[in-house]
């Protein structure tokens, strides 16, 4: 998303739909952010509380929308679409990043979190990009395939009690979670599998500079933040021997064990 935050002018406004306390960090962008969602956060900063498929802006306000893992949340699904469309600027870009319900890690999430809030799978990229592009009347400019950590499993992100069915996970240990992801990806590697695969990034509309669509297969093991192994090693963040290559995630700090993209 950040390739669209980057380049907003300071007058410019973008809406960061079912975003919670937000899905990025204000000083991503010079531009003015909303964010918008359907419960109210506990510390509200620019926040709106609406239904996404009945969103309380007027037309054409919006230069960009995000919506970074949330439109599997929505109910009224093509409602939403609709009133991106309506409130987005006609030069005005959208960055969409969705769970493929197809996965392992969307099974599992699901599955450990009795449904985890998803009513809406997507299991074609295809079709996914067809209704996107037919409802927002934007072209799809680029697709960047999402890697996942299980960071969703991680007992040092737990707020509530841990499901019974998370033992099979060590309770959601990291140390664990980190040699067994590790493990998934090793396995994607020798036998081209997709046990890592979480979805996908879209990004649509005209876009102000070329998008990096290789996959980011380093993504956090606590935070889930992905990062491209180019930029982890050009800023000098791995180190270690062979095959145990490590590094510290640049937004939280945490080693993980580093894969080549």
């Amino acid at each position: 998303m950040y390739e669209i935050l980057e380049h907003l002018e300071p007058d410019a406004r973008v809406l960061d739909i079912g975003s919670r306390e937000g899905s990025f960090p204000d000083t991503a962008t010079r531009a003015k952010v909303v964010r918008a969602d359907l419960d109210r956060p506990t510390h509200p900063i620019n926040f709106v509380q609406a239904d996404a498929s009945a969103l309380p802006f007027a037309s054409a306000s919006f230069d960009a929308i995000v919506s970074n893992h949330s439109l599997e949340h929505f109910e009224k699904l093509d409602a939403a679409l609709n009133e991106w469309r309506r409130i987005l600027k006609p030069n005005g870009q959208i960055y969409v990043a969705v769970p493929d319900s197809s996965t392992f890690s969307d099974r599992l999430y699901r599955w450990l979190a009795k449904g985890g809030g998803h009513v809406n799978g997507f299991d074609s990229l295809h079709r996914l990009a067809a209704r996107l592009m037919k409802t927002t009347d934007l072209p799809v400019a680029a697709v960047r395939p999402l890697h996942s950590s299980l960071s969703f499993a991680n007992a040092k992100n737990r707020t509530a009690p841990p499901p019974r069915k998370l033992w099979l996970l060590l309770n959601g240990n990291e140390k664990f979670l980190l040699a067994f992801t590790t493990m998934l990806r090793v396995i994607d590697t020798l036998f081209k599998t997709r046990l890592t695969v979480y979805g996908w990034a879209i990004y649509l509309g005209e876009q102000r500079e070329p998008i990096d669509e290789t996959p980011w297969r380093n993504v956090c093991i606590r935070c889930g933040s992905a990062h491209p192994s180019d930029q982890l090693e050009s800023e000098n963040r791995v180190s270690g021997l062979f095959p145990f290559h490590h590094y510290k995630c640049p937004t939280c700090q945490t080693t993980n064990l580093f894969t080549n993209d």
